[in-house]
């Protein structure tokens, strides 16, 4: 058997590495349209596949946030999946969740929670296998719309330094919802988190994920909704995006509209209704 010295092997071991490495990348760059046509030409029409119910969660939350409809769904038979949304700002949100969507085969309803309406508006453009759109308590933006001018009277609208911790980062700064009320700002529990139980409110405020800044200015492009159809569930109570104005987002959109009492939060609240509106989706396009 050949000796080969320490230092070669961890040489060989590195150029094994690269070479993995290197294949992945190159698979990476290969169009997903030549992957996907390869697989339909393999298993023919997507007509009769299951669809796969992609998540997005929203400000202030992960996708821990979707649990009790994600354990209805999967209960179900359906396939889920519930991807982290980057909080960065829809011109970095949107292409990072378009990639992830050109990585599943075969239909796909996709569903997003408040700052996630935002997101999926322009990630769904061009992914021809998105079949239907479902805004819960959502931003659904139309183009050139900022996420700022959509929510008039909305209790994080108070004065910034009442409403969020702020902490600077490179080209802006991470916001975190205060948890106290301060001022005319009526704290976590009872902006974001009306409806929900005192003890995991205390855990969505300590576990909150920061919203950055740039979110609220970057404007929208083209909408999906203007070629997917969409459904809105509009939470009655929700003191985030108020009700009026979720209504009127979801007219613009022609989604078909249903309403749960509920605050911002009815993912977590009302997760048995939120979940028939995502099966309604599912049975009407798929």
């Amino acid at each position: 058997m050949l000796d080969i010295p320490p230092r070669r092997r961890h040489l060989r071991r590195h150029h094994t590495w690269l070479i993995t490495a290197s294949a992945i990348l190159g698979l990476a760059a290969v169009p997903f349209g030549v992957a996907s046509a390869r697989s339909d030409a393999a298993k023919g029409s997507y007509a009769d596949a299951q669809p796969t119910i992609v998540l997005v969660h929203g400000d202030w939350a992960d996708g821990s946030s979707w649990n009790a409809v994600t354990k209805r769904l999967i209960a179900r038979g359906y396939n889920v999946v519930v991807p982290p949304n980057l909080l960065r700002g829809p011109d970095e949100d949107s292409p990072y969740l378009r990639s992830f969507l050109q990585s599943i085969p075969g239909p796909i309803v996709l569903a997003a929670h408040s700052y996630g309406g935002f997101v999926i508006t322009n990630a769904a453009v061009g992914v021809d296998n998105v079949k239907a759109l479902v805004y819960i308590d959502a931003f659904i933006p139309d183009e050139g719309n900022t996420a700022l001018e959509l929510v008039p009277g909305s209790c994080v609208g108070e004065d910034p330094t009442k409403v969020f911790n702020f902490v600077p980062i490179a080209g802006g700064a991470d916001l975190y919802l205060q948890t106290a009320p301060n001022g005319p700002y009526t704290g976590f529990a009872e902006c974001f988190a009306n409806g929900v139980d005192p003890r995991t409110t205390a855990m969505l405020a300590a576990t909150q994920r920061p919203a950055f800044s740039n979110q609220f200015g970057e404007r929208s492009g083209p909408p999906a909704w203007k070629t997917i159809p969409s459904w809105s569930l509009i939470g009655t109570q929700d003191h985030v995006i108020p009700p009026d104005q979720q209504q009127i987002m979801s007219q613009r959109a022609h989604a078909t509209i249903a309403t749960v009492k509920a605050g911002h939060l009815s993912l977590i609240t009302r997760p048995e209704a939120v979940t028939k509106v995502i099966e309604t989706a599912v049975r009407a396009t798929t």
